[in-house]
């Protein structure tokens, strides 16, 4: 490389970095609020941490006969998110429309922050993390490809690592004011609507493979996990969408947002139909395996602790379909909105708690051992969410200005191609 270019390089080098020091510096005092507020929460995470780390998982409210909960619970409602991110990318990619093509690279960007906060999770729910390196290969006994656990830590990976390259390029092509190369980008995207598909799939595997637990042994798990996948993430998208539309200068389209609750109804619409075949095959031909059924839904020998939770997600699921379906309020912000918030809370209780938990409830052995998460837990999540809302927001402050044209490379003015 020539000197003078080599020069200019650098030049271009300190500039961006001196604008992004800028955008993640500056903003209105809410801003300044929220960063604050966020930090907080990821420092009590922090501090709950370490007691965790000192004295292990016996300060959560798991045990030998419930060794799933809430950091698990947390991680298969956050991989429906990260997979949701598809449901952007092919309206936007495969045809081309307009209204959600503008959003698909925020919703790359959220698909990686929930794929990095689903890798905190596994990491949380690791008695010794610091012994990881037994799953590496060469190091350590992968046993791959036996081992449901390696495939799905190739699959989360790899769909972080092809979100980042979709959302890089196409973002340093604006910065650079150079058009995208379609037959770069286009053959990543393709691959990356499969592998999110698979990314739900596989750990809806995880589960489905554990003999001992019926409650897991069904058929429809995957394509339920996908629904539920496909309703809960493209609902947070809205509120986040609107969100960044109130606050920033980056305009989002109501036909998108309206667009993005057609899918959201009719996979929400699925997600309900395989929840009631399930119940009714379970109920209908009965027998001992439908006991995690039974106290999931009506409590067990006196033991309800989760009777109440998924009776909320349920009614929620069905108030936020109704509401996506009746025209008059599907077209209203305020039932709009309503119905974003219940779907979301109603499939992270239903996939949370109300999922993992009765897995082992009752064990093989007939023992029932109620879960529910310690303060420590609690506090050691909300960190993960502040972890995982912090870079969003850090990242927005970034790719905001990008996508707008706020921030441009020093000395561009034509559009060429990369």
């Amino acid at each position: 490389m020539p000197k003078k270019e080599g020069t200019k390089l650098i030049r271009k080098v300190i500039h961006f970095f001196s604008q992004v020091k800028d955008r993640l510096l500056k903003g209105p005092p809410i801003y300044y609020v929220w960063v604050l507020f966020l930090l907080a929460l990821i420092g009590i995470g922090v501090w709950a941490y370490g007691y965790q780390f000192k004295d292990g998982l016996a300060i959560t409210g798991m045990t030998d006969q419930v060794s799933w909960g809430l950091y698990i619970g947390n991680f298969t409602f956050l991989v429906g998110v990260a997979a949701a991110a598809v449901l952007l990318i092919i309206p936007a990619y495969i045809y081309n429309f307009g209204p959600i093509r503008e959003l698909a690279v925020l919703g790359e960007i959220l698909a990686i922050s929930a794929l990095l906060m689903c890798l905190l999770f596994v990491t949380l729910d690791l008695g010794h993390p610091q012994r990881f390196w037994h799953i590496l290969p060469f190091i350590g006994t992968p046993n791959f490809p036996s081992s449901l656990l390696i495939w799905d830590v190739l699959v989360l990976n790899g769909y972080l690592f092809i979100s980042l390259a979709i959302s890089t390029y196409l973002l340093v092509g604006i910065y650079l004011e150079k058009k995208a190369k379609k037959w770069i980008y286009m053959p990543v995207v393709l691959l990356s609507i499969p592998w999110a598909i698979g990314v739900h799939i596989v750990t809806a595997y995880l589960f489905n493979g554990l003999g001992a637990r019926p409650f897991w042994n069904t058929a429809i798990l995957a394509p339920r996990f996908l629904a539920s996948a496909f309703s809960s993430g493209p609902a947070l998208c809205i509120i986040i969408f609107q969100l960044i539309r109130k606050f920033t200068k980056f305009k989002v389209k109501d036909e998108a947002l309206f667009k993005i609750a057609e899918i959201v109804c009719i996979a929400m619409g699925i997600n309900l139909i395989f929840l009631g075949a399930e119940v009714f095959k379970e109920l209908y031909t009965g027998g001992w395996h439908i006991a995690p059924l039974v106290y999931l839904f009506a409590g067990l020998h006196g033991y309800t602790g989760l009777v109440k939770w998924i009776w909320t997600a349920v009614i929620f699921n069905c108030l936020g379909f109704l509401l996506f379906l009746i025209p008059a309020t599907k077209k209203n912000f305020v039932s709009f909105n309503l119905a974003c918030i219940l779907i979301v809370v109603g499939v992270w209780l239903e996939k949370g708690l109300g999922f993992v938990v009765p897995g082992f409830i009752p064990t093989p052995l007939g023992e029932i051992w109620e879960y529910w998460p310690t303060m420590p837990e609690v506090l050691i999540s909300v960190g993960v969410w502040g972890a995982g809302l912090l870079f969003y927001t850090l990242a927005l402050k970034i790719v905001i200005p990008i996508e707008t044209g706020e921030m441009r490379v020093l000395g561009a003015s034509s559009v060429q191609s990369i």
